[in-house]
């Protein structure tokens, strides 16, 4: 197999979203994108596969060394990230940004304020559809950091709002702090997966913060060339997961929609050039 079948093997086997969205881009962009989309299930996986800090961050430095060095020390998706970088002259501030921002996945501290979340999710979910967008144009930016901008939020704050109970259970808070306790909610309340009042109105307004953000998405990405617009594909299943989610049970786990229908969101949403 070579690295950039393994890659989309990861990339279907871990992120189904991505993998159908990149099936609508043509060679070599979408073994690029797959290229992509691998690299970072493997770093948002590595707080589930260490059993203390320390050692995810070595796995993070691992693939800091990798990129930097240009060399893939024989690991297959290393390899394929790495030609993937050189081919369309990705940058690597990007790559080393992600990274740092995925250390804080590994503590847990809370995520301090909305400002916080709106930042860690520019650099990780943001820059990977900024990152998607240059694939699609060998490597030229054409202006999309305003719609990768609100897209990524939108993104993250979908999978903290579907992952909540998830995260509690482990000690983890990827909701905003101030916003939380603005609205009443007692933190440890959360870590004991007490369902309250005041948590259901404050997860019910920062569901409207992340609706917020996917609309000011849609609008920038109806002003990009539409040879780009796959990037965004990930996108059309955001309302969709939103509007799934049971804010007065937070801590059970969200009934995603069936796989058919999330492709055929995508499908559509492909054949219409939007999100």
């Amino acid at each position: 197999m070579n690295p950039y079948d393994e890659a989309a093997q990861i990339v279907r086997e871990r992120d189904r979203d991505r993998f159908i969205s990149a099936l609508f881009a043509r060679e070599p962009a979408r073994r690029n994108l797959f290229a992509l989309y691998a690299f970072n299930t493997e770093i948002s996986r590595v707080r589930f596969i260490v059993t203390e800090p320390g050692l995810g961050e070595i796995r993070l430095q691992w693939w800091r060394d990798a990129i930097v060095g240009g060399k893939g020390g024989g690991n297959p998706l290393a390899e394929a990230l790495l030609k993937t970088i050189a081919e369309n002259r990705l940058p690597i501030e990007a790559f080393d940004a992600m990274l740092t921002a995925r250390i804080f996945d590994l503590y847990n501290d809370p995520m301090p304020t909305l400002e916080d979340l709106e930042g860690y999710a520019g650099e990780t979910e943001s820059a990977l559809f900024q990152l998607a967008t240059m694939v699609l144009r060998s490597g030229v930016d054409v202006g999309s950091a305003d719609a990768s901008g609100h897209a990524g939020v939108a993104v993250a704050m979908r999978n903290a709002l579907m992952q909540f109970g998830r995260d509690a259970r482990r000690r983890q808070l990827f909701l905003p702090r101030d916003r939380l306790e603005a609205a009443g909610v007692d933190i440890d309340g959360v870590f004991s997966a007490a369902a309250t009042p005041e948590l259901e109105r404050a997860l019910t307004e920062l569901r409207r913060v992340a609706e917020d953000h996917l609309a000011k998405a849609k609008r920038a990405i109806a002003k990009l060339p539409e040879s780009i617009r796959t990037a965004f594909l990930p996108l059309s299943l955001v309302k969709a997961d939103l509007a799934r989610i049971d804010l007065r049970k937070p801590f059970d786990a969200t009934k995603e929609l069936p796989m058919w229908r999330r492709q055929l969101v995508v499908w559509w949403a492909a054949r219409r050039r939007l999100t």
